[in-house]
């Protein structure tokens, strides 16, 4: 995978990525990312790449020029279709589901917004798809880019050392993820429970299940409304749910 991501503040995202998973994955080609200072490819003589919007109101309003010829420029340099991404508040709630989608894709372009974000032509008539990380605004897209980056970058092929790792994440399953111990098995008067140190793989998996349904109804009882869950499961959960 590569990914490009178009911002006017390349150093938010460039010390991020030299740091854990994401330098590592990189040393190992698992995927390579390039950062763009979109500024560099306005062809204000100023190099502005804002103006103040049509109508009235405001703030300012990033031009459609300089993010149309970036983009351009970054899709000749790839054969691959790119999925061109926004970050903004307007768009879909970014989910496990849409990290594993783009996890799919060969290249990703991330667009970082600032002030009152792009000119509408931008979004009709470049993006593919639009993303928010949460209901509340930020002074720009670059911590969304890089929550994309490293939520789709940890599902690639060989970017975490056990490739099982990933799989039980909390959401992947469609339910919370079950509790988790380390040794030592008591730790001052606080003991890991005795499933976990039975050796017997099935009952493990079975309390994980149960544990994983039990946290998810207490926490986040909207995402079982998604999961197909036996009788026995259903019967199990009533008395997690809140009322």
């Amino acid at each position: 995978m590569h990914i490009d991501v178009l911002t006017l503040f390349p150093d938010m995202i460039e010390r991020p990525l030299q740091t854990s998973i994401l330098k590592r994955a990189q040393e190992q080609d698992v995927f390579s990312c390039n950062v763009i200072n979109f500024r560099e490819y306005t062809s204000n003589k100023h190099y502005k790449v804002d103006d103040t919007p049509y109508g009235g109101g405001a703030g300012m309003v990033l031009s459609a020029q300089p993010i149309f010829d970036a983009v351009e420029a970054v899709k000749s340099k790839r054969e691959s279709k790119p999925r061109v991404v926004m970050l903004c508040p307007q768009g879909e709630r970014y989910t496990q589901e849409k990290a594993e989608e783009f996890a799919e894709e060969d290249h990703l372009i991330l667009l970082c917004g600032h002030y009152e974000g792009f000119d509408e032509r931008v979004r009709t008539h470049l993006v593919t798809d639009e993303v928010s990380i949460g209901d509340y605004v930020l002074t720009g897209g670059e911590l969304g880019a890089l929550v994309i980056i490293d939520s789709v970058v940890r599902l690639l092929p060989s970017a975490l050392g056990n490739v099982e790792s990933a799989k039980n994440d909390s959401f992947s399953t469609g339910l919370l993820e079950h509790p988790h111990y380390t040794k030592p098995a008591n730790f001052r008067g606080m003991e890991v429970p005795e499933v976990l140190l039975s050796g017997n793989h099935q009952h493990i998996a079975d309390w994980r299940k149960k544990e994983a349904l039990k946290r998810t109804a207490e926490r986040r009882p909207d995402l079982l409304e998604h999961v197909k869950l036996t009788e026995k499961e259903q019967a199990f959960i009533k008395p997690y749910k809140k009322s």
